[in-house]
């Protein structure tokens, strides 16, 4: 019997809930992997969800900051020097020093997952010495990462010009299913993912006060409360609603039955302008046409199939504009929602599942 590569992932956040590691881990595992998610564990978080592929928790003494990462990667670092492994994979840079390091040491092959462009991120760029550290790790690590892959072309593209690397595109895209249209009893707006700073909460809860329907905002993140604040101050309570993390298996439920969705950046970033959010690839499979930002990726594939109503310049006044169109002009919200079933059988994760085989089985023959 032909031995199973063993490939363990490392990430910093909820196993639960990152659906892009979820797809990944799990179509891995069935092509006949033995994969090993490992991320850490809070004091608030919930018991692991059974999935097909093996995870593994890390204890945390502090919730954020520099000790959360030193003590994470020393303890990652720890336990991966004497696990059977035969390839490493660090998501973004937050795990790849201990990657990096326990590779070298034990002769094993490495690969990068990069999310995002993290020495892009808002949080980072706007703190120098944190941006100086990010850069310096960035800049001693991923250069050595001959395999990786990434999001869209616009990151693959920047991480090139970065660290001079030619890494493969495997999209967030959702994997494809029989889709039911069905009539649908209310007219919500939905936001699905991580309430954080940029995504436009300023913006979209103002603008709810004069769109003829309601809110329902499911995620946390580092700014939800943030987010509760301002819906409190604008008196919307009864308009904007807030699920907090919910599990995708019952998100889908919420998805579904969205009359519109909403994928919206604030421009604090080169890694926000550049994105390509999972949520948008959500709302396509399940036929619900969208209210994105106007930035590049979603700018080439809405070219190509018209599924979102893009805006360039979100204020109060051309979300609440925009929201109502949709809400209002049948005829051009049957176009975007038509073309979202030609769509999403172009961009849906068997496609996608074709490169990352691609990516590992260049690994596993090197």
């Amino acid at each position: 019997m032909k031995k199973r590569t063993k490939i363990i992932c490392t990430v910093t956040n909820d196993l639960n809930y990152d659906q892009r590691m979820i797809r990944i881990c799990s179509t891995l595992t069935t092509a006949g992997y033995d994969v090993t998610l490992i991320g850490f564990k809070r004091k608030t978080s919930k018991p692991l969800i059974q999935r097909p592929f093996k995870q593994f928790r890390i204890p945390i003494i502090a919730e954020k900051g520099k000790t959360l990462y030193i003590d994470y990667w020393i303890k990652l670092f720890c336990y991966l020097l004497f696990k059977r492994v035969d390839i490493l994979c660090a998501i973004d840079l937050d795990t790849i020093l201990p990657i990096y390091y326990i590779s070298k040491l034990r002769g094993k092959k490495r690969v990068y997952d990069a999310h995002e462009l993290f020495t892009e991120l808002k949080e980072v760029i706007s703190r120098p010495a944190v941006h100086k550290m990010w850069t310096w790790i960035g800049n001693h690590t991923v250069p050595h990462f001959k395999f990786g892959y990434t999001i869209g072309e616009c990151y693959a593209e920047e991480l090139g010009k970065k660290y001079g690397v030619d890494y493969a595109i495997v999209r967030n895209a959702t994997i494809l299913k029989p889709l039911h249209l069905s009539e649908k009893n209310e007219k919500y707006i939905l936001y699905q993912g991580a309430v954080n700073v940029g995504r436009c909460f300023e913006q979209l809860i103002p603008a709810m006060r004069t769109v003829g329907a309601k809110l329902i905002v499911c995620g946390e993140g580092n700014f939800y409360d943030n987010a509760l604040a301002i819906t409190k101050r604008e008196g919307l309570e009864d308009k904007v609603t807030f699920k907090g993390y919910v599990p995708p298996d019952k998100l889908t439920a919420y998805t579904q039955n969205a009359w519109i969705g909403i994928t919206l950046f604030e421009e604090t970033s080169l890694s926000n302008r550049l994105s390509l959010a999972n949520r948008f690839f959500d709302y396509m499979h399940y036929a619900v046409p969208q209210l994105c930002i106007k930035y590049p990726e979603y700018e080439k594939i809405n070219a190509q199939f018209e599924i979102a109503s893009l805006i360039e310049n979100p204020t109060p006044d051309t979300i609440a504009a925009a929201l109502n169109e949709l809400l209002n002009d049948q005829n051009y919200y049957n176009r975007l929602q038509q073309n979202c079933i030609k769509a999403r059988e172009v961009y849906c994760w068997q496609e996608e599942t074709k490169r990352l085989l691609t990516v590992y089985k260049m690994i596993s023959d090197e």
